[in-house]
Formats: C-alpha cells, sequence, structure tokens
C-alpha cells in the first residue's frame, strides 16, 4: 500500500507538470531556526539536533519546505524558469511523543510552487484543488478542506495585535505553553488543543478586520475559483499554521476517524521565505500531506483480504540434488529474460517444495527431476488450473513470456 501511494502519487504530480526533488535527511541547524521561526515549537521542542564531531550545527529535517527552498537558492533555479514546480517524497523527523499519527519518524508528499511574480489566487486554487484530488486519487474519504487567509506580513503584524490585545485579560486561564506563546507566537493560542485554551479561543471570534483591501480581494477570488472548480471548503478564521513563514492563504485537511491528530494535509502562501533565506524576491506556495496519516485514513482492508503483491511467474522445484545445478541455471535463465522467479535452495522433498511453491503465490511451477533432465524436458504446473505438461527447455521462456 505503501508503494501504491507513493506510484500513484508521483503519476498524479506528474500531470500537473511538477518534478521530484530529493533533499538531505539533514542540513544546516541554522536553516530550520531561521525559516521555521525561533518561536515555533517545531524548532524550539521537537527539532532533533545531531551531536558532530565539528562546530557547524546540524539537525534531521522536521519539515521539506526549507531545504527545498535552500536547494532552490543555491542551485538558482529562479534564472532558469519562471516558475519551479517542484514535489518531494520521503521522511521527515520530530522529538513527537509518538501516539497515533504522530510519529518520531514520519513520511511526507509535498509540492512547491515557486516563482517571481506568481502570487495569484489561481495558483493557489491550483494547489489546494491538487491536494484535494491526491487525497480522493489515493481512496481518503470524508475529509474536510479548511481555509483562511493570514493576509500579507503587514497584515499578520496587526493581526498579532489584536489577537493580543482579546486576549489579555485570560492569559492566566491559558495552558502553560499558551502563556509563552503570548509573547513570542501569538498565532499558536489559537490552534493549541489544550481545553481551557480552546475555551478561551472559541470566545475570541477572531475576523478579517485587520487585511487591507488588496489582501481581501486575493482571498476573495481564492474562494471564488475554488468553488469554480467544484472543491467544498469551509472557511475558519481561526486556522493558523504553527510556522513562521505563511502569508496569504492556509488551508488544512482534517479526516476525522484519525482523533486528535486529524490533519492529513496542510499548506499554504509563503511569499516571502525566499528572501529571508537570502535568495531573491519571489512567491511560492505548496503543501504537505503526511504518509502515515494517509494509511489511517484510508478504508480498511477486509479480514482476510491478502494486501495486493506482485505475483511471482515462475518458482523452480529441484527433486534432487543431483539436477539442483541445472534447475538454479534454468531459474537465472528465466530471470535474465525478465521472468520473476524463485527456488528452494534446499532440494527437500516434492511436497515440501509445493508447498512453498504454493506460499510464494507464483502462477507457474517448473519441476525438474532426473526423468525430465535425461529428457531434455522440464515439467511446468500452472496453480491456477491445477494443469501439469512437459515441455522442452528450450521453449519454457517462450510459453511463460506469452
Amino acid at each position: 500500500m505503501w508503494r501504491d501511494i507513493e506510484a500513484e502519487a508521483r503519476r498524479l504530480l506528474g500531470t500537473y507538470n511538477f518534478r521530484e526533488i530529493r533533499t538531505p535527511v539533514f542540513e544546516e541547524t541554522a536553516l530550520f531556526k531561521r525559516s521555521l521561526g525561533q518561536t515555533s515549537d517545531v524548532v524550539n521542542k521537537q527539532l532533533l539536533e545531531l551531536v558532530s564531531s565539528n562546530e557547524e550545527g546540524l539537525a534531521l529535517r522536521p519539515e521539506g519546505t526549507a531545504s527545498v527552498v535552500r536547494s532552490y537558492i543555491e542551485n538558482s533555479m529562479d534564472r532558469r524558469e519562471a516558475l519551479t514546480k517542484l514535489f518531494y517524497i520521503g521522511p521527515m523527523f520530530r522529538g513527537e511523543r509518538p501516539q497515533k499519527g504522530r510519529l518520531r519518524q514520519f513520511h511526507q508528499i509535498g509540492v512547491e510552487a515557486i516563482g517571481a511574480n506568481t502570487a495569484t489566487p489561481y495558483l493557489d486554487a491550483e494547489i489546494i484543488a491538487l491536494n484535494v484530488e491526491l487525497l480522493r486519487t489515493l481512496g481518503v474519504r470524508d475529509f474536510r478542506l479548511k481555509i483562511n487567509t493570514l493576509g500579507s506580513a503587514q497584515d499578520k503584524e496587526r493581526f498579532s495585535g489584536a489577537l493580543r490585545k482579546a486576549l489579555h485579560a485570560d492569559v492566566a486561564k491559558l495552558c502553560e505553553d499558551c502563556r509563552d506563546r503570548f509573547e513570542r507566537n501569538v498565532f499558536r493560542i489559537l490552534d493549541c488543543k489544550n481545553s481551557d485554551c480552546r475555551a478561551v479561543v472559541a470566545g475570541l471570534n477572531p475576523g478579517h478586520e485587520h487585511l487591507s483591501e488588496e489582501s481581501r480581494n486575493y482571498y476573495a477570488g481564492l474562494k471564488q475559483i475554488l468553488q469554480g472548480l467544484g472543491v467544498e471548503f469551509e472557511e475558519v478564521p481561526s486556522l493558523v499554521r504553527g510556522l513562521d513563514y505563511y502569508t496569504h492563504t492556509v488551508f488544512e485537511i482534517t479526516q476525522p476517524s484519525l482523533g486528535s491528530q486529524d490533519a492529513v494535509s496542510a499548506g499554504g502562501r509563503y511569499n516571502n521565505l525566499v528572501a529571508q533565506l537570502g535568495g531573491p524576491q519571489v512567491d511560492a506556495v505548496g503543501f504537505a500531506c503526511g504518509v502515515e496519516r494517509i494509511l489511517l485514513a484510508m478504508p480498511a482492508v477486509p479480514p482476510g483480504t491478502k494486501p495486493p503483491q506482485d505475483r511471482l511467474k515462475a518458482y523452480v522445484i529441484a527433486l534432487d540434488q543431483n539436477v539442483f545445478p541445472k534447475a538454479f541455471g534454468i531459474l537465472q535463465r528465466l530471470r535474465r529474460a525478465g521472468i520473476a522467479g524463485d527456488i528452494s535452495y534446499k532440494a527437500s522433498s516434492m511436497k515440501s517444495q509445493m508447498r512453498a511453491a504454493d506460499k510464494s503465490g507464483s502462477r507457474y511451477v517448473v519441476i525438474l527431476g532426473e526423468e525430465e533432465e535425461k529428457k531434455g524436458v522440464v515439467a511446468l504446473k500452472d496453480m491456477t488450473t491445477g494443469e501439469q505438461r512437459e515441455v522442452k527447455e528450450e521453449k519454457l521462456i517462450t510459453i511463460l513470456q506469452g
């Protein structure tokens, strides 16, 4: 199932003209601190730093965007094309407390669209629609798409000030983490899972008063495009993302069967991150899906149903040790011809080897004994029909390829 998810993702992302990029699983620690923000929980609590013999700080990557942006800058991708569309599939690492849907090593499928003058609600809508289509294609059902806008960097500053003002009287009611966030990163209070914090946030009713007219129009355009595409969404004004680099569009896709860790995918726009990391002033938008959470959200396999697997075409049986060298040679010729095959490396009883052949799921069994060797033939048994016949060795490959 894991491999099928990756293969289907690569196929679908290719139809949207995204190309695969592979980045190291560790980077300089400074990259993540600069991109994710010194006040984010990922940096403060979850970053897994490596003990290195030199003074250079290194950390396992907690997410994929920062690494992609670093590569985008180092390889001057902005000089090659107006819009760079990349995707990645791979492991991420965070110092989490393991629970359902939350692991220290987890895997993501992510996309990033980066380019100058590409801040358009049409590209945001394409990214969101792609995310929805990916989950549908992979078999995830009953999910909810939630969207919001944070506005520009200036809008976020106004929003931050308004939140602190609204929360000031209730700071004592917040959990210890959120009391710290009040000064360091007030947005994180909005999606805290603590029940006391949720009660405080429920009374806020945050709106979009902090948005400029330009940001309002951008958000209105996005909603209109999504409606035109038939993509159902729910507006959640309290939706923020836990990483500092987001501006304008943010979104999250949840699936109720996952429990408290119900986010399957999330993303948004980050127009200032590339410049913040020393690159050109270009716009960007993307998302990431959790592969483990996709697996948890997929319909359960009915009891007794075997997971799909590649089927062997031929299982070779040597009836005694004298003919084993020849049987082994036949197997190698089959494999060179592209026919998937295997063998029992011990010439045990016919019954024992047939049991192994059946367990392997092979379509055919190729049987070689002293009588078959003398005649220059093998016995070929069709495991589906039970039919068995003698065939000449030189015709075996042709028959199995048919």
